[in-house]
């Protein structure tokens, strides 16, 4: 837990510093670059006086190729330029043709060409080398020498060893580093700080889901949490209110299965020991133990469906079933209770689309048909409607029963509570109205009166209608 806990911290400081550490280190890279090559601005104008300073001391005696050059300079006049003892300096006097005049011969003769730019106002040209075993930088300068006596051009080598400009070079980079290595530090710092505090609702929600009771599904409330968490704590209140609302479901039917199977399971066990005494005929005992077993049988399967209901309804694989056919298929299963009561029975219906998993469809038409077969006298009339337009799709089925008073309409909708206990259990409707909630619909039952008298019950239903889908058209 504690390697989860650091995670979002780990995911920001590398997010933020890897990028930071990149772009110091090209820019170390680059101020190191710049720095060098300020450095060997410098030194080279250094190499560029020691040139002239040898170029002063020379002589000439003739003209052009039959001149010869001659130089005073002692190596002490190079000390001046020398910056420290870490470094040394080494010239070369010579012709055009490379003959030496003075200075170190073996020191290699210049061979290359000037630029085309100088960059500075002299003919001047700087090159790297070795001299002694060891790297040199060169400047070479091409000295015009005149006297009353001759005229001639004169080729001076200045060369010195590399150690004070890559030691100077190092103390650049080091200090580069270094303070870039302290800036490093201090966005990691105020990177781990601003995440710690940022984080800090995140750790306090933590600790309080972590000391909650079992079973506490009470919505977070998170008044100081940063804008960004809001979504988390909403969504994550709405999964709590799901799970509560499952928990409620299973509390429900457990407590009511356990009441309502309670009376039939004791009917029957005094019928058969009943029975068992002879208290009455074997065929009157079986018939009633009969009848105790069908009204607990029917009981069981509405109290599953039910359950079943709510289980399909955290289900996403609905499809789209025409409620038009599977109302005619119930109506169909059905009409053996339909004949045995010699009702007129009337069925009209139009395609109806529902996306909806179909054993709910078939669940609510079976239901709401059962009911009105079971509430209609005999011989009198049964009617079911299925119509839709663009939205919405409703079924209606029409009884000529007795309707239902105003005082049981508030709780027709319930568990258990039937217009009629002795014939039902009181979970047809209630079965009915979850399937509807289910699929965002609406139920409604209202009294059919003529002349101010009740004709019948109409259970309306109406549920969204499906939308065809998009061909691309």
């Amino acid at each position: 837990m504690s390697v989860r806990a650091l995670s979002l911290r780990r995911y920001l400081l590398v997010g933020i510093l890897v990028p930071v550490v990149l772009l110091i280190t090209l820019n170390s890279v680059s101020l190191y670059t710049q720095a060098l090559a300020a450095v060997n601005t410098a030194y080279d104008r250094t190499l560029l006086a020691s040139a002239k300073v040898i170029g002063e001391q020379l002589d000439v005696e003739g003209y052009d190729e039959l001149s010869l050059l001659r130089a005073t300079v002692p190596y002490s006049a190079l000390e001046a330029f020398e910056a420290d003892n870490s470094s040394r300096m080494f010239y070369r006097v010579s012709s055009l043709k490379g003959e030496m005049v003075s200075g170190f011969a073996e020191l290699p003769f210049w061979r290359g060409t000037l630029p085309q730019r100088p960059p500075y106002a002299a003919l001047v040209d700087f090159y790297d080398d070795s001299f002694r075993g060891a790297e040199v930088r060169v400047a070479v300068m091409l000295q015009p020498v005149a006297s009353p006596t001759g005229r001639a051009m004169a080729v001076v080598q200045v060369a010195e060893t590399l150690e004070l400009r890559r030691t100077l070079a190092r103390q650049i980079l080091v200090d580069t580093i270094w303070r870039q290595a302290v800036l490093v530090a201090v966005i990691a710092l105020v990177v781990v700080v601003v995440v710690q505090r940022a984080t800090r609702p995140v750790r306090r929600l933590s600790g309080e889901l972590q000391e909650r009771r079992e079973g506490d599904l009470t919505p977070i409330a998170a008044p100081d949490a940063p804008r960004e968490l809001l979504p988390l704590v909403d969504a994550t209140n709405q999964v709590m209110a799901r799970l509560d609302q499952l928990l409620d479901n299973q509390k429900r039917f457990v407590r009511d299965t356990a009441h309502q199977l309670r009376t039939p399971l004791a009917v029957l066990k005094t019928q058969v020991q009943s029975a068992l005494r002879g208290d009455a005929p074997p065929l009157q005992a079986l018939q009633e133990i009969n009848a105790t077993v069908e009204r607990a049988t029917v009981l069981a399967n509405q109290m599953l469906s039910l359950a079943k209901v709510e289980q399909l309804r955290q289900q996403p694989d609905a499809a789209v079933n025409d409620l038009s056919a599977l109302v005619r298929a119930m109506a169909l299963e059905l009409s053996p209770l339909i004949a045995e009561k010699d009702l007129d029975f009337e069925i009209s219906t139009h395609s109806a689309p529902v996306m909806a998993h179909e054993w709910m469809l078939r669940e609510l038409s079976r239901n709401l048909l059962h009911n009105a077969i079971r509430h209609s006298p005999v011989g009198g009339g049964l009617a079911v409607q299925v119509v839709s337009d663009a939205h919405a799709v409703a079924l209606t089925v029409a009884d000529a029963g007795p309707g239902i008073t105003q005082a049981l309409r508030g709780r027709l909708f319930q568990p258990f509570s039937a217009g009629d206990l002795h014939h039902g259990s009181g979970l047809g409707l209630a079965i009915c109205q979850e399937i509807v909630q289910a699929l965002g619909g609406s139920i409604a039952l209202e009294n059919r009166e003529r002349h101010g008298q009740v004709q019948g019950l109409d259970a309306t239903v109406r549920l969204p209608r499906a939308q065809p889908a998009d061909n691309g058209h």
